[in-house]
């Protein structure tokens, strides 16, 4: 059974409609203006839209037009007499589903009716399919909250329309590689190949072949020319990834990349151009390892265009809760398991809990509490004893409303204005405002 919104002035053609779609087990909901039709455009929007395209007042094609800027999806057909086609030509260029022309059979308008609900199904399940892929892969929600956060998104996507080297600095798990993503993903270079490098992974010998690649013979088992890493993402951009592990060599082989866009693999003669972006990312002090002499200065100027410092999750407390609702919504979705809410407790847990292992370190102990929890809530024995055992934690004399007092104190520290503190909150200004007040927090 869907729901059909059908308009028409005429009292007999909304009758016979209505009796036709009732009779193949639709629910009808009638209108006799175009106004009267918008202010049935309510939370139970229709599936799909009958209209009259000639009516007194308002006409079908602006009803139409309305339609459209409230639900660009919502499929409309049109009614229109014999011998004003090109009422029906123009309400199709503005989006309709279909038109029928007067007089019809009810056998006909049953069969658009039900061709218009598969397009509206169709509609629906891609696009919850798309939010399901939207919610699966990685976010950035470390972008969204704060006012730190959201100043590094602004220089981000200033960064994005450059070409320029940009250096990405923060404490491990704190997200660069999902900043460098980011970047990419709005720069000119989208429809470019991403590519990630751990430079920590691999020996100098390894590494040195995977972003120049090798020719074959050139060393043990090299059985075949392979291009490395840097030729792969021709177009796109490179992210190298706790580059300050680099070794003398591959620094060296970096640097004129750098500076020529030029290389050649490694046992080759053959010097390659390739137009990649490079993006570099550190959790050290590369002007410290600079002056150990254990980083190339002219590599690390070359590198530090542009420098985006990541802030560790500890220094951004107001952003903890909605991440952690984040985290423990998609694993849900990946696991399979009913959306789950956090607990009080649970919460302020959360929130004391310093995270050494920041973003990646929530993220994987909110998947571990939505696996372990029996129900639709994380509770606070579904944390990891950790957490529960960090001593910032208020104990549990503690009562809702002074967790709710120290958790709005938190998020009134980060935010710049009230506006951006309710937001995070979640709540109006107004709700805020008295809290305020109730707490002793003006």
């Amino acid at each position: 059974m869907a729901n059909i919104l059908v308009v028409d002035d005429d009292r007999n053609i909304r009758r016979v409609l209505a009796a036709s779609l009732e009779s193949a087990s639709h629910q009808v909901t009638v209108a006799e203006s175009a106004e009267h039709a918008l202010e049935l455009f309510g939370p139970s929007a229709p599936a799909v839209v009958v209209s009259d395209v000639r009516m007194e007042g308002m006409g079908g094609l602006k009803l139409l037009e309305s339609i459209k800027r409230l639900n660009p999806a919502m499929p409309v057909v049109m009614m229109t007499a014999f011998g004003s086609i090109p009422d029906a030509v123009e309400a199709m260029r503005q989006g309709a589903y279909d038109y029928v022309t007067k007089p019809f059979t009810a056998g006909h308008i049953v069969h658009v009716v039900a061709r218009a609900l598969e397009v509206h199904e169709l509609r629906s399940e891609n696009k919850e399919l798309r939010d399901r892929i939207e919610s699966l892969t990685e976010p950035e929600p470390f972008l969204t909250y704060s006012p730190h956060s959201r100043k590094l998104a602004e220089i981000a996507t200033q960064v994005a329309d450059s070409d320029a080297t940009a250096l990405i600095t923060g404490e491990s798990g704190t997200g660069k590689s999902m900043l460098a993503s980011y970047i990419h993903r709005l720069s000119p270079r989208k429809d470019g190949p991403f590519v990630q490098v751990a430079c920590t992974t691999l020996s100098e010998h390894l590494l040195e072949s995977e972003l120049f690649g090798h020719v074959r013979g050139s060393f043990t088992g090299a059985i075949k020319d392979k291009p490395g890493r840097l030729e792969a993402a021709e177009g796109g951009t490179v992210l190298l990834d706790e580059i300050g592990d680099l070794t003398p060599v591959v620094q060296s082989k970096l640097l004129r990349f750098l500076q020529e866009r030029t290389f050649e693999r490694v046992g080759g003669a053959q010097t390659i151009k390739v137009d990649a972006r490079i993006i570099a990312a550190t959790n050290q002090h590369l002007d410290q390892l600079v002056k150990e002499k254990r980083f190339r200065e002219d590599l690390y100027y070359r590198l530090n265009v542009i420098e985006l410092q990541v802030p560790a999750l500890r220094d951004r407390p107001g952003e903890i809760l909605k991440l952690a609702e984040h985290f423990a919504a998609q694993a849900a979705q990946t696991h399979h398991k009913h959306a789950h809410s956090i607990a009080a407790e649970a919460r302020e847990a959360l929130v004391s809990y310093s995270w050494p292992g920041n973003i990646r370190e929530l993220r994987n102990v909110m998947e571990r509490a939505v696996i372990l929890s029996r129900g639709e809530i994380i509770n606070l024995s579904d944390l990891p004893d950790k957490i529960l055992a960090s001593p910032d934690k208020l104990d549990h004399s503690h009562t809702l409303e002074q967790m709710e007092r120290r958790h709005i104190e938190v998020v009134l520290e980060q935010a710049m204005t009230l506006e951006e503190a309710a937001e995070m909150l979640g709540i109006n200004v107004a709700t805020l405002w008295r809290k305020r007040r109730r707490y002793g927090l003006d």
